[in-house]
C-alpha cells in the first residue's frame, strides 16, 4: 500500500505535469493568435511618426456566479446535450481527405484525421476542418466555438474565457476557434460526446461555458497531457 508521502508526491507530479502542458499549449496558442481582435495592433502614421494602439480586448467577462452545470445552462437558456460515441477511427493515407458525416452539430466524436491539429487560439477563417479538430476532443480538450461572422468584441470575450485558469493553470486543455459546421448556435463549448450550445449570448452564457469546461475537460478516451 502506498504511503501518505508517496500519494502526496504523486499528486505533486500530476499537478506539475498539468501546469507544464498548459504552459506549452498557451505558448502554441500565442503563435496562432496573429489576427485575433484581442491582439490587434493598429498602426497610425501621422507627421512621420508611427504610434501603436492596442484594441482593448473587448468588454470584461462578468464574474462567475453559478458553478453547477445544469443550473448554469438553465439560467443561460442554453442547450446541454450528451451522445453515444460515434467511434474514433483515423483517416490517413488515401482516406485522409475524406469528408465524414457526423450525427451531431457540432460534432462530438467519430472518425477523424490521424494527426491532431495545433492547440491554442485560431484566427477567424483559419480553423482546421472538423475531421481534424474532432481529434482534439478525443484528447480531452474543450473546444470553445463561435459562429462565423461573430462580433469581434464577442470573440475577444471568448479569448478572455480561453485564458481563464482552470485545473490550476490558464488555458488548460482549451482551444478557441470559429465553428466550421454551420452549427445552430452563436457559441458552443464542445467535449467528447457532449456539448453546450447557446443561441443567444448574455451575461449568463459565460457561466454555462465555464461549468461545461470544468465538467468535461480531460473526459475522453485518449487523454494526452
Amino acid at each position: 500500500m502506498a504511503s501518505r508521502q508517496d500519494e502526496k508526491d504523486r499528486r505533486r507530479r500530476d499537478r506539475e505535469a498539468r501546469e507544464q502542458a498548459a504552459a506549452r499549449n498557451a505558448a502554441r496558442g500565442r503563435t496562432l493568435r496573429l489576427g485575433l481582435v484581442g491582439a490587434v495592433v493598429v498602426a497610425i502614421v501621422a507627421g512621420g511618426a508611427v504610434f501603436l494602439l492596442g484594441s482593448g480586448g473587448g468588454p470584461e467577462l462578468p464574474e462567475r456566479r453559478i458553478t453547477d452545470l445544469n443550473a448554469a445552462v438553465r439560467a443561460a437558456g442554453c442547450e446541454l446535450r450528451t451522445f453515444r460515441s460515434e467511434g474514433r477511427e483515423h483517416l490517413s493515407g488515401p482516406t485522409l481527405s475524406r469528408e465524414v458525416r457526423y450525427r451531431t452539430n457540432p460534432p462530438t466524436s467519430g472518425t477523424h484525421e490521424e494527426v491532431a491539429p495545433e492547440e491554442g487560439v485560431y484566427e477567424p477563417g483559419t480553423a482546421p476542418r472538423e475531421e481534424a479538430w474532432v481529434h482534439l476532443l478525443e484528447h480531452g480538450r474543450i473546444l470553445m466555438q463561435y459562429r462565423p461572422g461573430s462580433d469581434p468584441a464577442r470573440i475577444a470575450q471568448l479569448e478572455q474565457l480561453y485564458e481563464e485558469p482552470n485545473q490550476g493553470a490558464p488555458s488548460y486543455h482549451v482551444v478557441l476557434m470559429e465553428n466550421t459546421t454551420r452549427m445552430p448556435y452563436q457559441v458552443a463549448a464542445v467535449g467528447w460526446t457532449a456539448y453546450v450550445g447557446c443561441k443567444q449570448v448574455t451575461d449568463r452564457t459565460w457561466d454555462a461555458l465555464r461549468a461545461f469546461r470544468d465538467r468535461y475537460v480531460d473526459k475522453a478516451p485518449e487523454l494526452i497531457p
